[in-house]
């Protein structure tokens, strides 16, 4: 069984078989093998999902590996339909046999993909599924986020992931099927958009039936027709319109309302696929200088995510954990996380989703400017979108950060292009959401003026956005040594969000030989909770930030600028960071023993 459940909480099938656990593994340095058996022999197993750089995989190899390969066996039961294999992310590049046969491949680390391995099976009973693997160390022009390109990890970046990384799974349908289910929250209006597409050889006569429920309160039970085998339907919600009833209903961090929801294939009175799903009724948006929540000003109080663990990486040692971190965000007093640089987990973003987080979402970024590298980056940034688009938690979808990948956006056009055209596909590949071309400094195009400011002294920090004239921050704040907007870009009134600050470290656990990191420094727990404290009363009375993002969740292998240790712990009592993080008068004195 799988360590985190069902990988695709938007669209639950019953019946299904996790791939998870022990597979065959084995390094090909040279990449000297082409096709399964190829000279190949195994030297290792590996647990699945964990990539081979972490503990939990049972290899812990963090050398320069650009080529391995995977394999296990697989048992079916006998059907008359599709056998879908699914993998939640692969890095970087994935090349799949199934009983010897090539099914398919998918470049791009971050996303899921899928391949429909019917025509490759033995009939019922044992199959093998076989993988290839290619993640090149040293290629800085694909996105890969933290992941170090040096042997150690140094400075801000993290131990290099390689190969299957989330969950594998495999799942029987009818030749017909639910391929996907698209949820769109209509506020202005009650309405749920509801898009699915359900290809195959099934032309005429098919129907879905959408039920939405709020508990056990059934709001709609509608019947479409598909055309096309695809249906795009608005279904309408009764609107109570007086606030106290309506919060009932909608989507918030404060009150997470999911609304539950079953959708049924027919052909005529067959029942071809049934998919569980949720959706939730939330608007976000910006009006002027404020961020706009279902219609209402909202201030961000967000944390720094980088979305690691000690021994698994980029993966979660279990869906507990995944749950546990939105729980931990929350009891410190957050309303949302900036996950950096890593497109995160549907597993996380289910968790955001139910206990109420948001969720502001960031592709990570390569590193050189080419033009393979920014087409890579299009079609893993599409593919995220595409995947994330139905979860309520996501608000903010961020295209580049701190001009990495683009480091010459106040010189050379094309790197202006390259933020202003991933700004407008996204919003063209989704409106409903705010869009940040390039997070931190230099931005063009965007719909939030993220600023990154890592000034240590709180009193500083006051001072240089005290002032209510915008003119002269934008004139004269250099954060990073770089200007905040670039020219023909100047500030229109768009929200400030000071999307990076703190950064402070506070290492207690490490031995006097390890060096850590951190933008600053304190070395007693007491001392870092009087600067958070400091820190986080500039930035709640400082009027001109539509919000915050504070540096960091938690310690990071050597980052130890977190608010917890890297095992969740928290290095002061998390009812006193709740109160800084919301300005509330601290209660108590803490005392370190």
């Amino acid at each position: 069984m799988s360590k985190f459940g069902y990988p695709r909480p938007q669209l639950v099938r019953d019946n299904w078989l996790s791939l998870d656990g022990k597979w065959r593994f084995t390094f090909d340095q040279g990449g000297v093998c082409k096709v399964p058996g190829d000279q190949l022999t195994w030297t290792h197993e590996i647990e699945v999902p964990f990539c081979p750089e972490s503990k939990m995989s049972g290899i812990e190899d963090t050398g320069f590996h650009p080529h391995c390969w995977y394999e296990r066996e697989f048992e079916l039961m006998p059907h008359d339909g599709r056998t879908l294999l699914h993998f939640g992310a692969v890095d970087y590049f994935a090349r799949v046999w199934v009983n010897g046969q090539l099914v398919g491949e998918h470049e791009g680390g971050h996303t899921s993909f899928t391949i429909d391995i019917s025509c490759a099976l033995d009939g019922a009973g044992t199959q093998t599924v076989t993988v290839f693997v290619a993640d090149d160390p040293h290629d800085l022009a694909k996105p890969r986020g933290k992941q170090d390109w040096l042997l150690e990890p140094h400075s801000i970046w993290y131990p290099r992931t390689t190969g299957i990384w989330q969950s594998v799974w495999v799942e029987q349908v009818s030749n017909t099927y639910i391929q996907t289910l698209r949820w769109t929250p209509i506020f202005e209006t009650f309405e749920i958009g509801c898009e699915i597409v359900a290809p195959g050889d099934i032309k005429d006569d098919l129907f879905v039936e959408v039920k939405i429920w709020h508990g056990k309160e059934l709001l709609s039970d509608d019947y479409y027709k598909l055309l096309n085998n695809e249906a795009n339907r608005k279904i309408a919600l009764s609107d109570p319109g007086i606030d106290d009833s309506r919060n009932e209903l909608l989507w918030s961090p404060e009150r997470p309302t999911l609304l539950d929801a079953e959708v049924t294939l027919r052909h005529g009175d067959k029942v071809l696929d049934t998919v569980r799903s949720y959706t939730a009724l939330r608007s976000i948006s910006v009006n002027r200088d404020r961020i706009m929540l279902n219609g209402r000003p909202y201030h961000l109080r967000l944390v720094l995510d980088q979305g690691y663990w000690p021994d698994s990486f980029m993966t979660a040692p279990n869906d507990h954990a995944y749950k546990h971190d939105v729980e931990l965000a929350k009891e410190m007093g957050f309303n949302g996380v900036r996950k950096h640089q890593k497109i995160e987990s549907p597993r996380y973003l289910y968790w955001a989703d139910k206990l109420g987080l948001l969720v502001w979402e960031e592709m990570p970024s390569s590193y050189r400017f080419t033009q393979r590298a920014i087409t890579r980056m299009v079609r893993e940034w599409t593919e995220a979108i595409e995947r994330d688009y139905s979860h309520p938690c996501v608000i903010v979808l961020v295209a580049f950060n701190e001009s990495w990948g683009v480091p010459n956006l106040t010189l050379t056009q094309a790197h202006r292009n390259a933020v202003e055209a991933l700004y407008h596909l996204t919003k063209t590949l989704d409106s409903t959401r705010p869009v940040i071309g390039n997070d931190g400094w230099e931005a063009s195009a965007t719909d939030i003026l993220g600023i990154h400011d890592y000034e240590g002294d709180p009193e500083r920090l006051r001072q240089r956005y005290e002032t209510s004239e915008h003119r002269v921050l934008f004139d004269q704040r250099r954060p990073g040594g770089r200007i905040l907007t670039l020219d023909g870009f100047p500030h229109r009134g768009q929200p400030i969000v000071l999307t990076e600050f703190g950064g402070v470290a506070c290492d207690l656990d490490a031995p006097p030989d390890q060096h850590t990191w951190g933008y600053s420094r304190t070395h007693t727990a007491e001392s870092f909770l009087e600067l958070y404290r400091r820190m986080l009363a500039v930035v709640n009375n400082t009027a001109m930030f539509a919000g915050f993002c504070y540096t960091q969740f938690a310690d990071t292998f050597q980052e130890a600028n977190g608010l917890l240790k890297a095992d969740r712990s928290p290095k002061v009592p998390l009812e006193m960071i709740k109160a800084a993080t919301r300005n509330a008068p601290p209660e108590g004195v803490f005392r370190q023993e």
